[in-house]
């Protein structure tokens, strides 16, 4: 009996596996280098915010269990800042503010940029990520791009290839070359 409690849990290591390709994903150096989400903790939660947001809204389309999996991912993304809080050393007093702080940032995000990727709305998608991604006010037109064809991309794939091979997310250099012709 003893030893069950030693038994990898194949749904967390289900969910674990696919946050981990998820957050991969949001590292990949040209989302920085190309597509101008700043290279800083703020940027790089602003990056995994919106790859979070992008395979949920993937998740949401899908019929069950697709949204016992987003359950489980967000509550795996928010466990993911918590220890990255408390790694950074902020204490037990701290922690639950600045998750509060990090929970409404990351929901207001899922609201900014649900309407504009659901209208395939460029020009409104592309200002919400310069603001938010990459915090200014100048519109980020390639990262709207690459985010939109994320989102077009996600929503051709099924929960078991979503589970199976993680989400795919498009080159973000493609996106940084193209010209701005939809904003």
């Amino acid at each position: 009996m003893i030893f069950s409690f030693f038994r990898r849990d194949p749904r967390r290591v289900l969910i674990a596996t696919l946050y981990e390709r998820v957050a991969n994903a949001s590292r990949v150096p040209g989302l920085y280098a190309a597509l101008g989400i700043p290279d800083t903790l703020e940027g790089r939660f602003e990056s995994l915010s919106l790859h979070m947001v992008l395979t949920l809204r993937a998740l949401r389309h899908l019929p069950p269990p697709a949204d016992d999996v987003a359950k489980d991912l967000t509550d795996a993304f928010f466990a993911d800042l918590d220890a990255s809080l408390r790694e950074m050393g902020a204490g037990d007093t701290v922690v639950p503010k600045r998750m509060k702080k990090l929970a409404s940032s990351f929901y207001g995000r899922a609201r900014a940029y649900d309407v504009p990727l659901e209208g395939k709305d460029t020009a409104a998608l592309a200002v919400a990520l310069g603001r938010n991604a990459c915090g200014n006010e100048a519109p980020a037109v390639p990262l709207a791009r690459y985010a939109l064809a994320a989102d077009h991309d996600l929503k051709g794939v099924d929960l078991a290839a979503l589970l199976d091979k993680g989400p795919v997310f498009p080159s973000p250099d493609a996106y940084a070359r193209e010209e701005s012709h939809d904003a």
